[in-house]
């Protein structure tokens, strides 16, 4: 018999929260990546098509963790209808040293919400220029909110301007923002004017043809793009790339079969074998992001296992510390 710690989303709320520990956390995990010792094997992707849904399976094992965990993140986008949220999940945490489960973390998708939204701001942290007035979200989810959220974190930019498809749930994502972070939140209905009065964008769409185009981009620019985690997503006209000073993927295989940088390697304006510094390496060497005020950068987040581990390890340290959750026998 062995106890195994049950963490329910409420648990984990109480725990949890979109702030600079949580940002440091996974900026923690991006260095670590860097090292090359992090054992982190392929996403495991399954698209369901006539369920309109996605499956994605992720997990790492970071050396000097006590433990690493399996993520598996269901997205059935049909779900609304059914009065049900689009996206959920869990993460199991294992013991490195005995390979025994040691903790269910009932999340429903939000220790990946978090993680992902911190992803962002480590991104803006070493990318986004020093001086960032307005912000840019394309998107009107869950995600574009915490995206803004954490990145106002790391730049504290005094406006926010939102564009969506639907005019109604992008004013009202304006308002959530305006609300959340006291600051100036409104709609621009041309995202290309979003782009030119922004120094920092977050594009958080499942779109399959771009929302952003390469004529667009100015200097002084930055680009984080998270929507585009699986084949055959993209949010970025790949003519961007010829345009770009910095391209900084979070894991440069996965984003060579996922993210933005896999329909610039189709469309031929990137060579398959193109080398980039990771995200992990830029946290590590400043020299490796940007380098002045002016620069064009573009951040390309596809999701890491070693994101899923950190975050996983550090609620379950929570939670033992404060005596959170339900420990059953097993």
């Amino acid at each position: 018999m062995r106890d195994i710690l049950i963490l329910t989303e409420a648990d984990l709320r109480g725990l949890v929260s979109l702030d600079l520990e949580a940002v440091d956390v996974v900026e923690r995990a991006f260095g670590a990546l860097a090292s090359g010792r992090v054992v982190m094997p392929p996403i495991l992707s399954m698209e369901l098509a006539d369920a309109h849904g996605e499956v994605d399976v992720k997990t790492a094992y970071i050396p000097g963790f006590a433990g690493f965990a399996i993520k598996v993140s269901p997205g059935f986008f049909d779900n609304p209808r059914l009065g049900l949220p689009s996206l959920n999940g869990l993460m199991i945490l294992f013991s490195a040293k005995t390979g025994l489960v040691e903790a269910l973390l009932l999340d429903n998708g939000y220790l990946t919400d978090v993680r992902t939204a911190a992803a962002g701001a480590v991104a803006a942290r070493h990318l986004a220029p020093a001086g960032v007035r307005t912000a840019g979200i394309i998107g009107t989810g869950v995600q574009a909110r915490l995206q803004a959220e954490a990145a106002h974190l790391v730049r504290p930019f005094q406006e926010v301007l939102v564009w969506g498809r639907d005019a109604a749930k992008a004013a009202q994502c304006a308002a959530d923002l305006g609300d959340a972070l006291g600051i100036s939140a409104r709609v621009e209905a041309d995202p290309a004017a979003l782009v030119a009065a922004s120094q920092l964008v977050v594009t958080t769409t499942p779109a399959r043809e771009p929302v952003v185009r390469a004529d667009w981009l100015h200097p002084g620019l930055h680009i984080t793009a998270m929507g585009s985690d699986q084949a055959g997503k993209q949010e970025i006209d790949s003519g961007a790339f010829a345009r770009l000073d910095r391209y900084v993927p979070d894991r440069l295989s996965q984003c060579r079969l996922l993210g933005e940088l896999r329909g610039a390697i189709a469309a031929g304006v990137v060579s398959a074998g193109a080398e980039f510094a990771e995200l992990g390496g830029v946290v590590g060497d400043r020299a490796l992001g940007r380098s002045g005020d002016d620069q064009i950068t573009l951040a390309d987040l596809t999701g890491t296992g070693a994101q899923d581990t950190a975050i996983a390890t550090f609620a379950v340290d929570l939670a033992r510390r404060r005596g959170a959750g339900t420990v059953i026998q097993a």
